[in-house]
């Protein structure tokens, strides 16, 4: 697997990815990562909530968990090609915070991107391959505010670790 030990020229890497963009754009239509990640937290709630579900308005009116919803397993591709590509590069290693503070960093950090996710109704991946390219104000915000959440996290992170 030679494509997977030297990294590509990033003007070849984002040609692929504008070109398979435009491809899904006209299979599918726009899309997000967000939606199917969503739908995996409602099935993972129904499984243990059961019909307590219904009393949550997100999940009875927006978002009716759904085993058959095909965003879920475009958010499973990704996991699995990013896995299967770091294991070719072998670049592939498991990292544990080793201070109660990284923990409580990195599950501050997953809510409030959720948080985001929710307000926003759009993902890092969709606004950078989807909304950007297509001129769309919401996606030059909603990159703006990622550019600034990961400066302030990283200021952050620096400050309580020391880093």
């Amino acid at each position: 697997m030679e494509l997977f030990k030297k990294t590509l020229d990033p003007v070849i890497a984002l040609s692929i990815i504008a070109l398979l963009d435009i491809f899904m754009f006209l299979v599918v239509g726009a899309w997000t990562v967000g939606g199917g990640e969503t739908m995996m937290t409602g099935l993972i709630a129904k499984f243990f909530m059961g019909d307590q579900l219904q009393h949550i308005p997100f999940w009875d009116i927006v978002f009716k968990p759904d085993a058959t919803y095909w965003k879920i397993y475009i958010s499973l591709g990704m996991l699995f090609g990013s896995i299967v590509g770091a294991f070719l590069s072998k670049e592939f290693y498991w990292r544990i915070p080793r201070h109660l503070s990284e923990w409580v960093m990195i599950t501050v950090g997953g809510l409030l991107m959720g948080i985001g996710i929710r307000l926003a109704f759009v993902c890092n991946v969709s606004t950078f391959f989807g909304l950007t390219p297509e001129m769309n104000l919401g996606g030059y915000l909603s990159i703006s505010g990622i550019i600034a959440g990961a400066w302030v996290g990283s200021l952050i992170y620096k400050k309580v670790l020391g880093g």
